[in-house]
C-alpha cells in the first residue's frame, strides 16, 4: 500500500492518520509543493492520497501556483476509486475539485468543538466510526459548500458543512481529526504568536480543555483515521483496476 502524503506548509502533520497507515503498513510517499516540490503527474504510483492543511486558503492560486493542479490531482485520484483524504484546507481543495465553493473568512473555529453526523453520515462507513457526535480540533477562518454530487456527513452550529464523501472514497473533513494531543501541544509551541492573536486566553487555559476535550477528540480521531485507512484498495483489488491508468484530468 501506497500513499501520497501533501503538505501544504510546514509543520503540518500526519499525527493520527500517520498511526493508523503505520498500523496497515502504509508506505508514505511525502511531497510539499509549496517548497517547489513536484507533485505527481497522475495516479498510477499511489494507492490513496492524503492532502494535509495549510494557511493559505484553497483558491490562493497568485499566491501558490500549484493548487489548481492538487485540485486536479484530489479529482483524478476519486475518478480512479481511489481514497482521497483532505482535512482542513484540504478539505476545501477537494470541493473546489468537484465544483463546491470556497467560502473565504465566513466562521472562525479554533480549539476542540463539537461535530455532528447528518442522517448520510450516521450510515457512512467512515465518519459513523466516531460515533454520532465526538469532539475534534478546528482551526479554519475557510469552508466550503458541499460540491453537487457529493453526501453531506457531518456538521455543526458554527459551520454546516463539517465533512462530506464524494464518490466511493474520496472524504473531505473541515476539522483536524488527525490533530491528536503530541499535535495541537507541538503547534501550541510552533505557533504560540498566531495562536495568541486568535484566542489570547488559550495558551494560559490550555491544561484545562485538555482536560476536557482531548481525550474523547483523540480516540473519536483515531477511529476516524482506522476507518479512513480501511477504504484503501492496493493496486491489484477489484476497487482499483478500473481507474489504474486514469490521468489528472478536471
Amino acid at each position: 500500500m501506497r500513499v501520497l502524503v501533501v503538505e501544504n506548509m510546514a509543520h503540518s502533520d500526519l499525527g493520527l492518520v500517520g498511526v493508523a497507515l503505520q498500523e496497515a503498513g502504509a508506505e508514505i510517499d511525502l511531497r510539499q509543493p509549496f517548497t517547489g516540490q513536484a507533485l505527481p503527474g497522475d495516479v498510477r504510483g499511489h494507492d490513496a492520497l492524503v492532502v494535509l492543511g495549510g494557511e493559505q486558503s484553497a483558491v490562493d492560486d497568485h499566491i501558490h501556483p500549484y493548487l489548481p493542479e492538487l485540485a486536479r490531482l484530489m479529482r483524478a485520484f476519486g475518478d480512479a476509486g481511489k481514497s482521497v483524504l483532505g482535512i482542513c484546507l484540504g478539505s476545501q481543495l477537494l470541493a473546489r475539485a468537484h465544483g463546491g465553493d470556497n467560502l473565504l473568512g465566513r466562521t472562525r473555529e479554533f480549539g476542540w468543538h463539537g461535530v455532528e453526523l447528518t442522517d448520510e453520515g450516521k450510515r457512512d462507513p467512515v465518519l459513523s466510526a466516531a460515533g454520532s457526535a465526538f469532539k475534534s480540533f478546528e482551526w479554519h477562518s475557510d469552508s466550503f459548500t458541499i460540491p453537487p454530487g457529493a453526501v453531506h456527513l457531518a456538521g455543526n452550529p458554527a459551520v454546516a458543512n463539517q465533512a462530506f464523501r464524494i464518490g466511493r472514497a474520496a472524504y473531505g473533513m473541515q476539522f483536524h481529526f488527525e490533530a491528536g494531543i503530541p499535535v495541537v501541544e507541538g503547534w501550541n509551541r510552533i505557533f504560540k504568536e498566531p495562536i495568541n492573536r486568535i484566542d489570547p486566553d488559550w495558551l494560559q487555559h490550555y491544561p484545562e480543555h485538555a482536560a476536557r476535550h482531548a481525550q474523547q477528540a483523540d480516540a473519536a480521531g483515531l477511529a476516524l483515521a482506522r476507518a479512513w485507512v480501511a477504504t484503501i484498495q492496493p493496486a491489484g483489488t477489484a476497487g482499483n483496476r478500473t481507474g489504474e491508468m486514469a490521468g489528472v484530468s478536471a
